[in-house]
């Protein structure tokens, strides 16, 4: 039997103080609430004609459309995944290295109608604990942070990338340690003796200069930490002056590796925590007058794409295949199924930004 025609709407004005319900255009339409649902969330089941009639009826009354927060809470589900940045808003932004493994997880997750929610809150927790999501990526968070205990306090599907394991959740890396060896053995083949490090930050509070053995035994980021152990196994034998940086900027990459230099005028190779810093050290470099790689030579880590313009040799690690494991990771999650904690592999690729050292040449 073809469904009843509406009435005409009424004229009757919307009740005072408060939201219009679809029970209301309902009413007014002289259908169904059921139908008026069909129109918003099943169109396929109404002739075209009788949609069109309830959407302009809902619109003459004020109705908004069903409460998104409403109908995620009863279905269980947000469509949400909240991405844990802990630094600020701005920086995911600028960091080219967290702009590529941000737009791989969307590209692993979008055919599920997923979405990503950025919450970068370096000092406030509390975004953590509200936000309406299904599951987390904890993409950048220091070990035993309050941030880090909030997510795993909520018992939400986890992924943790480039951070220590927790049963609580999985774990997606690369082999940090192994790259950052690779890269100090480089430059100890090559004849450098003196060898300073440009490091990422050691710990959630901004700080800069020399990092004391106190500090170093102190640092809360699993990706400095396996670093630093790196380049230490890596450069047996040389002196090393490692410096900590505020932020993955280019202007603390320059302003650490002069004030390194001057202080420490032997060093004649930098390793740089990141490709961005080492872009930094470039500009030193250069207006400090010291050519590169004849008297001072520079490796990065990260190998984003502008490195290959820079010449600069560089840790590769696979940004994007690490973005795509999470998103598989996750998938498997909200799907009940388990997913096991991967650690990708590094390699050292040599460009033109290292030679050998005075003493070999």
């Amino acid at each position: 039997m073809p469904p009843a025609k509406p009435s005409a709407p009424s004229t009757a004005p919307p009740p005072r103080g408060g939201r219009i319900t679809l029970r209301e255009v309902a009413r007014a339409l002289g259908v169904s609430v059921a139908t008026v649902s069909n129109a918003y969330n099943r169109p396929d089941q109404l002739s075209e004609e009788l949609r069109e009639r309830i959407l302009e009826t809902a619109r003459t009354l004020g109705y908004r459309g069903p409460d998104p927060l409403a109908r995620s809470l009863r279905r269980g589900r947000t469509g949400v995944i909240g991405v844990v940045y802990d630094a600020p808003l701005e920086y995911a932004f600028a960091d080219p290295a967290a702009a590529l493994f941000l737009g791989s997880v969307t590209h692993a997750i979008q055919d599920r109608a997923l979405n990503l929610l950025l919450l970068a809150s370096p000092e406030d927790v509390m975004p953590v604990r509200s936000a309406s999501v299904d599951a987390f990526i904890v993409y950048c968070a220091a070990e035993n942070s309050d941030l880090l205990r909030a997510v795993l306090d909520r018992g939400l599907p986890t992924v943790l990338v480039d951070q220590y394991a927790h049963p609580q959740a999985v774990q997606i890396g690369i082999d940090d340690a192994g790259g950052a060896r690779e890269a100090a053995r480089h430059l100890r083949d090559l004849g450098h003796e003196h060898i300073g490090i440009v490091c990422l930050e050691l710990g959630p509070e901004r700080h800069s200069g020399p990092v004391t053995p106190e500090r170093e035994r102190a640092v809360s980021y699993r990706t400095t930490a396996e670093r630093l152990h790196g380049y230490r196994s890596g450069a047996q034998g040389a002196v090393l002056y490692p410096v900590e940086t505020e932020q993955n900027t280019p202007q603390e990459g320059e302003t650490r590796a002069l004030e390194l230099l001057a202080a420490h005028p032997d060093i004649t190779g930098l390793l740089c925590m990141s490709d961005v810093l080492a872009q930094g050290a470039l500009r030193a470099a250069k207006t400090l007058g010291r050519s590169v790689p004849d008297d001072l030579s520079i490796i990065g880590y990260d190998d984003l794409p502008s490195s290959t313009t820079f010449n600069l040799t560089t840790v590769w690690q696979p940004t994007t295949d690490k973005g795509r494991h999470v998103g598989e990771a996750l998938l498997d999650l909200l799907s009940g199924s388990a997913a096991e904690n991967v650690t990708l592999p590094t390699r050292l690729v040599v460009r033109g930004t290292t030679a050998p050292g005075p003493r070999t040449r």
